[in-house]
C-alpha cells in the first residue's frame, strides 16, 4: 500500500492513523480480501482525518476518522454520529450527498469512530471557485441559497443537535450550547468570562429567543469549503455537499451559510438572497442575529485554539466583547 498521511507534530489536534490501522478498518468494512492500493490523507479539513482510499478493482472511497473521544468538545461531541443520525432528514438534497458504505462506532478495530463514504465527483469548490470571474460566482451563491432553503424546509421534533438531546424551547438549546462551550474554553485554559456574560444576557431575553417556535434543520457548516463543483463547467455548478456533522434543529437564521452571507454583503455573495429570501426584518430577529453571531464566534474560538491560531483568538475575543455590549444595549 502506498500511504501518504499529512505530517503533523504529536501535539496537534488531528492525528493520522497508522498504515496498519488503515488496512485494518478497510478489512473490517469490505472483507479480509480487500486490497488497499493507496491511502492519501486529504487537506482542507480541520476536525476529522479524511483519506482517499484506492481499492483494487474498485472506485476510490473516502475514509473519515473522528478524533479520539478524549479530544472531542462538550459543545459539539460525537459529530460523526450526529451526521449519521441526520442523514434521513437530508433526503431533499440526497442527490448531492456522499453515500455511507460502512460505519463503525464500536471502537472494536480502532479507538475512534470512522465511516467510509462514496467519493463525490467534481472538484472542491474551495479550489475551483476562485478560477471563475467574480460576476460568474453569483451562480454559485444562488445555488447555495437554494440548497440552504431546501434544508431549512425540513421540520424537526425539538431544538438542538439532531442526535439529541433535543429541547422544547429554542432558548434552552442555545443556552445549553453556550454553557458547554464555556466549559470547553475553561478546559483548554482559555478565558470564558465573556461567554458567561453572553449566557446571562441571552437568559434575560429568553422570550425573544422563544419567539422561534418551529425547529428547522440547519446544516451548520454549509460553505464553499464543503461543496464540490462540476469540473470544467462554464459557470460554477454545485454537484456535491459534504461534512454534514454539525446538523442542528433550530432557527434557520442561526445557520452558518446565513451568517456568512450577512457577514460579507456586497458583490457576488448577495446572489445567495435571490434564491434564499431575506431575513431579520423584525426587531426581535435582529436581536437574535446578534446571539447567533456570538454563537458562531464562540465556536470559532474553540477552532482557532485547536489550530494554534493565537492571533485569531485575540481578534475573536474582541468581536465577542463587542457583541455582548451590543446585546446589552440593543
Amino acid at each position: 500500500m502506498d500511504y501518504a498521511p499529512i505530517d503533523r507534530s504529536p501535539g496537534e489536534f488531528q492525528q493520522a492513523l497508522s498504515a496498519a490501522e488503515v488496512e485494518a478498518v478497510v478489512r473490517a468494512a469490505f472483507g479480509g480480501g480487500a486490497a488497499v492500493l493507496s491511502a492519501v490523507e486529504l487537506t482542507g479539513g480541520y476536525y476529522n482525518n479524511t483519506y482517499r482510499i484506492e481499492l483494487d478493482g474498485e472506485r476510490p472511497v473516502v475514509l473519515r476518522v473522528a478524533p479520539e473521544p478524549g479530544r472531542q468538545a462538550r459543545a459539539d461531541p460525537e459529530m460523526m454520529r450526529n451526521e449519521h443520525a441526520g442523514v434521513p432528514y437530508l433526503a431533499p438534497v440526497a442527490e448531492l450527498l456522499p453515500r455511507t458504505l460502512a460505519i463503525d462506532f464500536t471502537h472494536g478495530v480502532i479507538g475512534r469512530d470512522y465511516m467510509f463514504q462514496t467519493f463525490l465527483s467534481g472538484v472542491p469548490a474551495g479550489e475551483a471557485l476562485a478560477g471563475y470571474p467574480e460576476p460568474a460566482r453569483g451562480a454559485y451563491f444562488r445555488q447555495l441559497g437554494a440548497i440552504t432553503r431546501t434544508v431549512h424546509g425540513v421540520r424537526g421534533p425539538g431544538f438542538g443537535r439532531v442526535a439529541g438531546p433535543v429541547h422544547e424551547r429554542w432558548s434552552d438549546a442555545l443556552c445549553t450550547w453556550f454553557e458547554r462551550a464555556s466549559a470547553d474554553l475553561t478546559d483548554a485554559g482559555l478565558d470564558a468570562a465573556d461567554i458567561t456574560r453572553l449566557v446571562r444576557l441571552a437568559d434575560r431575553e429568553r422570550a425573544v429567543l422563544d419567539e422561534v417556535t418551529e425547529p428547522r434543520l440547519l446544516h451548520g457548516d454549509l460553505w464553499v469549503g464543503n461543496t464540490m463543483l462540476a469540473e470544467g463547467a462554464p459557470e460554477p455548478l454545485i454537484t456535491g455537499v459534504f461534512d454534514c456533522d454539525r446538523l442542528w434543529w433550530g432557527d434557520p437564521e442561526a445557520d452558518w451559510p446565513v451568517y456568512l452571507a450577512l457577514r460579507k454583503p456586497g458583490g457576488e455573495r448577495d446572489a445567495f438572497w435571490g434564491s434564499y429570501g431575506r431575513v431579520g426584518r423584525t426587531e426581535g430577529a435582529r436581536w437574535r442575529a446578534l446571539v447567533y453571531e456570538a454563537r458562531h464566534a464562540t465556536a470559532l474560538l474553540l477552532e482557532f485554539h485547536r489550530l494554534g491560531m493565537a492571533d485569531r483568538l485575540a481578534e475573536t475575543y474582541g468581536e465577542i466583547r463587542d457583541l455582548a455590549t451590543r446585546l446589552a444595549t440593543h
